[in-house]
């Protein structure tokens, strides 16, 4: 059944953060019998991916391929495979990727599920892959999903929920569809992109960054391991020390007290709404207060196609990221 909330994904996310057991119950309902040997035992037509949870035998030319990760579709999109289902995590809706990846469908896949897996509606589906490289590295999950068809999760050393980089995932992904080369020259495209973007804002090396979201009345941080950290690190910047230090070692996101707003009081401050307007940030007394925000150095983001871009941790929406986020960034640094 679909997921019933009808707001971002990402706030889904941050809601089974906080509450992982709950999400770990979830995904025990709905188990199916093994149909797959999973991993090991590979032969000559399969292809071997080391994983979070050991090695992986996929088939060497999977035709039919299910995406459950976070952005995991945009993946096997830029490389040319189209699944058959995907996890739609920032309630895009329509094909369940950015528009930046939904040309790339010549169909409308199946929109899966995406915390609460299910597992009879997978199995239906014969898969003869199964993508999952980015999520909350459940191994309940994975066992159950290992059961239908190979399943390919995190690489191994990821241990922040949700905290497989785009570089990761892409090497994941094309590991999996036999296609790493292609893999290679699609990172190596948005590394590039990335160095211009340094090259072309030298101003921004060194800065501290805080890049926090509202929700629900509530703010919070985003830390090292998240996708949006990454990218303000890729372009130059740091992670604000004192907001990395709230970190737990688990989680790619902090909760804020009200009285801890100021934390996000760093050389550049980058903040936006989840599932929402803009409105409560721009009228909010305590966040416009901070010194960041006093300097002119407080930038709201508003569009939501640059937030899921900002937030999508795939190649395609990083690059897309890069080209719109980057004049913004640059306006707020200026000064």
């Amino acid at each position: 059944m679909r997921n019933p909330l009808g707001r971002s994904l990402v706030s889904r996310v941050l809601t089974a953060t906080v509450a992982a057991a709950v999400a770990l119950t979830m995904a025990a309902c709905g188990q199916v019998q093994d149909s797959s040997s999973g991993a090991g035992g590979g032969d000559a037509t399969t292809t071997s991916v080391d994983t979070l949870f050991g090695a992986v035998e996929v088939p060497a030319d999977p035709q039919r391929v299910v995406a459950l990760g976070w952005s995991d579709a945009e993946a096997a999109l830029a490389l040319g495979v189209q699944p058959v289902a995907v996890s739609d995590w920032l309630a895009f809706g329509g094909k369940g990727v950015g528009p930046w990846a939904a040309p790339l469908f010549t169909g409308t896949p199946t929109i899966l599920p995406t915390l609460e897996l299910n597992y009879e509606q997978i199995s239906s589906l014969n898969p003869d892959l199964i993508l999952n490289t980015r999520s909350d590295n459940s191994k309940e999950k994975f066992d159950e999903l290992s059961k239908i068809a190979p399943t390919v999760s995190a690489p191994p050393g990821v241990t922040i929920q949700y905290g497989t980089s785009w570089q990761q995932q892409m090497q994941q992904v094309s590991a999996a569809l036999g296609k790493k080369d292609e893999g290679t020259k699609l990172i190596a495209k948005v590394d590039a992109a990335f160095e211009a973007a340094r090259s072309a804002n030298p101003n921004f090396a060194g800065k501290t960054v805080a890049v926090g979201a509202f929700f629900s009345d509530s703010y919070g941080a985003y830390v090292d391991g998240d996708s949006r950290v990454e990218f303000m690190k890729s372009l130059g910047f740091v992670n604000k020390p004192e907001i990395q230090a709230l970190s737990k070692g688990q989680s790619f996101y902090e909760q804020l007290a009200r009285e801890q707003v100021e934390l996000l009081s760093a050389d550049l401050t980058v903040i936006f709404p989840l599932g929402g307007d803009a409105t409560p940030l721009k009228t909010d007394p305590v966040l416009n207060q901070i010194p960041s925000a006093q300097a002119g150095h407080l930038l709201i983001m508003e569009d939501p196609t640059l937030i899921n871009a900002f937030s999508s941790g795939s190649t395609l929406g990083t690059k897309y990221a890069i080209e719109n986020a980057v004049p913004l960034i640059k306006a707020k640094t200026a000064a």
